[in-house]
């Protein structure tokens, strides 16, 4: 499988702040890189293998790079890895998109040789720290505006295009209370229903190779799938199509329903206290449902399991109504989907269930495959009589983690793929 090959380091530049640089692609023996559907930024770690002095010191000497560039954290790392097949593109992390070095461990310098580890993150992980939000958001703006404001205005970046937001239904009113950036995006990401499923709150903020996404979890089960995989028991590895196996697998987990039970996913009941009015909400309107949400699935229908868990609240949510910037006169803020009791009740099934079954699998590398991505999975069926599959694992998965890993003798790709319900796509 040429997607197994070793992949060619064309470029692992790294500059200090003093504008030192040194290239150190010919001593890196491995890199795995990092992207998760829960983590704001991407990250990527290095280990370095050195075995001369490379490096002019401040004295005037040839030093190691540990101590010659020197390498304290902070310095910029340009790195651009070649596809090792024609439709394996590699990665690209220069001109701009370079990522820093928040880390140094591993450290083992001797006379002869050095060895470390460089702990890489995108340039928005060290803005966040150094950034607050200090603003008043407007109650006539849809929560994805205020997400585009955050991440442009604060976040100072142009990595979120229209193509990557989702736009929200509901608006918020809100003052950022000089939090970070990320914590304000996660917050606000949990309040959000999107506009073409308004039955469907849950949103997600993360970022790719391709740049910051804010997608609803309702818009990433409907996308089509990027690539379609097949576990090695099926298919011969001299095949065209043998890049695309699964080369091993295991269930992480098939069901929770204690934790489901002890999350509210089945049925919960919630109560709001309103301090403007002092009155609480309606206790009649408070439970929510299973069968009361609407969102799409991977899988069959979403259903509870049989002994009537969805008729009896197993969590009971209690809390104060954020009316703290609202005007009152605000009609857009009376949509039904603004109500947090509905909003938070859809989004926490919808987190809870999107779990349901969790996969780890290695695959021939590709790295076209990006967190968020949908793939069509074929698994072979536990039977003596015939190789078919199996339809209940099978289907459609969203790759909610991957590593690319290169080192000297190949690369490969390992994701965490995660799906709601068994069996093939609900029509």
């Amino acid at each position: 499988m040429a997607a197994l090959d070793k992949s060619i380091y064309e470029e692992i530049i790294v500059t200090s702040s003093s504008g030192k640089s040194v290239d150190i692609a010919p001593g890196t023996v491995m890199i795995d890189y990092y992207e998760d559907l829960f983590s704001p930024v991407i990250t990527a770690k290095l280990q370095i293998i050195n075995e001369g002095y490379t490096i002019t010191g401040e004295d005037g000497t040839l030093q190691t790079i540990y101590n010659g560039l020197p390498l304290r954290g902070g310095e910029k790392v340009s790195i651009k890895i070649k596809g090792n097949s024609p439709d394996n593109p590699g990665l690209d992390f220069t001109e701009e998109k370079e990522l820093y070095v928040s880390s140094i461990t591993n450290v083992l310098v001797t006379k002869k040789v050095e060895s470390f580890t460089l702990n890489l993150i995108s340039r928005e992980a060290i803005t966040n720290e150094t950034a607050r939000v200090g603003k008043r958001f407007a109650t006539s703006s849809p929560i994805s505006e205020s997400v585009k404001d955050i991440v442009e205005n604060y976040l100072l970046t142009d990595k979120l295009n229209d193509k990557n937001i989702d736009a929200t239904m509901n608006v918020y009113g809100f003052i950022g209370n000089m939090r970070k950036p990320f914590t304000l995006l996660f917050w606000l990401a949990s309040k959000s229903v999107p506009e073409s499923s308004p039955d469907a709150a849950g949103f997600l903020f993360y970022e790719t190779k391709s740049g910051f996404y804010f997608k609803s979890l309702d818009s990433l089960i409907d996308a089509e799938p990027v690539a379609s995989y097949v576990s090695s028991e099926i298919i011969n590895n001299e095949e065209e199509t043998a890049d695309f196996k699964i080369i091993k697998y295991r269930t992480d987990l098939n069901e929770d329903v204690i934790g489901k039970l002890q999350r509210g996913s089945y049925c919960s009941h919630r109560i709001f206290f309103n301090p403007l009015t002092f009155n609480y909400t309606d206790p009649a309107k408070g439970t929510f449902k299973l069968k009361d949400y609407k969102g799409k699935s991977l899988g069959k229908e979403v259903q509870a399991p049989s002994g009537g868990l969805e008729e009896i609240p197993s969590r009971y949510v209690t809390g104060v109504m954020d009316v703290g910037t609202l005007e009152q006169d605000s009609k857009r803020y009376k949509v039904e989907n603004a109500d947090p009791i509905l909003h938070q009740s859809q989004s926490m099934v919808r987190y809870n269930y999107v779990f349901s079954q969790q996969l780890t699998m290695t695959l021939a590398s590709n790295t076209n495959l990006e967190v968020g991505n949908l793939i069509d999975c074929n698994f072979i069926k536990t039977s003596a009589e015939d190789d078919s599959f199996d339809d209940e694992q099978s289907g459609l998965y969203i790759i909610k983690d991957l590593c690319h890993h290169f080192d000297t003798t190949g690369s490969y790709t390992i994701i965490t793929a995660i799906k709601d319900t068994s069996g093939p796509k609900a029509k």
